[in-house]
């Protein structure tokens, strides 16, 4: 596990198409597929009330869990769109007014744009370890989702989180006051599979003009196994037909669900090199440093790396870490030891903003 090697041979291609686990994580596995098919109707909507039943949400915590603290937030009352926040809450010194600010990742959920949610209880599990390991203040955004709200729904959703960051709702002073306070200018965007897309095309309207934000800046871009796709079939998923959680079916519907009618996967939202057009252009380089996890059994890994490949053909700063014994979603499953290596990793790579400045 770990940083990508030249010519990466996950375990996968001896012809297996998951890791041994667990019977109590594969039932999980199994779970989080049937979460999807159940919910999905034969007119291309999505059962949300069932899915309520199956994805019940967990309730946010102001006494700490493992050290972190949780409230749920609004960004914007008219849509309404909300988000949830993790705090770590250390020991605080008598003066709360000395705690050193922390840095905030702005998390998007995965999920296919279509499921899922900030209070889901793997996302809230998954972002208080995020905030406990990287010692950072986590906002999960629950951006609305489709195929009631399609293309550019997410994106205008994500981009609205960091607005919300740069300077909260007058009306609302206090909705991000936590001690630690949040330094919004060590601001990583990052998310998993869906979310890892919301969190590039975040940074990509970010990029084409940092200017419109008084505080917040960019340092990074963490994407676990970003969903992005085309209209062939790549050898990972060919190979790997079975897979857990991800299938060809699935997300091809989930690309019809969430795309502009008519729209096919030449679209800036799922093509890699179309998501990554312009970028170059940007306003003095501030697309943020990359980092993209690829998993040996992720279906979706050659699209993976046809974007890192994108970006490093617009001059951007790439860093891919490879599990090659991992499935899609992986670190959502603590159980797995790359669910924690990459919990490391993501400390790193936060904890490096305070050395940059």
């Amino acid at each position: 596990m770990g940083e990508a090697a030249a010519d990466p041979a996950p375990a996968a291609a001896k012809g297996r198409v998951a890791p041994p686990m667990s019977w109590r994580t594969r039932l999980s596995v199994l779970a989080a597929g049937y979460l999807t098919d159940a919910t999905r109707r034969a007119d291309g909507t999505v059962n949300r009330r069932l899915l309520a039943v199956l994805d019940k949400p967990v309730a946010a915590s102001a006494t700490p869990r493992n050290g972190v603290a949780s409230r749920d937030v609004t960004i914007d009352p008219a849509l309404p769109l909300r988000a949830r926040l993790f705090y770590p809450c250390a020991p605080a010194p008598a003066d709360a007014a000395e705690a050193a600010a922390v840095p905030v990742v702005v998390f998007f959920h995965g999920g296919g744009f279509a499921y899922l949610s900030a209070a889901s209880l793997a996302y809230d599990a998954a972002c208080r370890r995020i905030a406990r390991y990287a010692g950072a203040a986590v906002l999960s955004v629950d951006y609305r989702r489709s195929p009631e709200h399609r293309f550019p729904a997410a994106y205008d959703d994500g981009y609205a989180a960091l607005r919300f960051l740069d300077g909260p709702d007058p009306d609302h002073p206090g909705a991000l006051a936590v001690a630690p306070p949040i330094d919004a200018a060590r601001c990583f965007v990052a998310g998993d599979s869906a979310g890892g897309n919301i969190a590039h095309h975040v940074a990509r309207r970010y990029a084409l003009d940092p200017s419109a934000f008084a505080s917040l800046r960019l340092a990074g871009l963490i994407a676990i196994q970003p969903f992005f796709g085309g209209e062939e079939r790549t050898p990972a998923e060919l190979r790997l037909v079975g897979a857990p959680i991800v299938s060809v079916p699935r997300t091809d519907w989930m690309w019809r669900a969430f795309l502009p009618h008519g729209a096919d996967r030449d679209h800036e939202a799922s093509s890699p090199e179309a998501a990554t057009a312009g970028i170059d252009l940007d306003a003095a380089g501030s697309f943020p440093p990359a980092t993209v996890v690829v998993g040996g059994y992720d279906p979706l890994q050659d699209w993976q790396r046809r974007y890192c490949d994108a970006l490093r053909g617009k001059g951007k700063e790439v860093r891919v870490l490879e599990y090659p014994d991992a499935i899609h979603a992986f670190y959502v499953f603590p159980e797995f030891a790359e669910s924690k290596d990459l919990m490391l990793r993501i400390k790193e790579i936060v904890a490096g903003s305070s050395s940059s400045e």
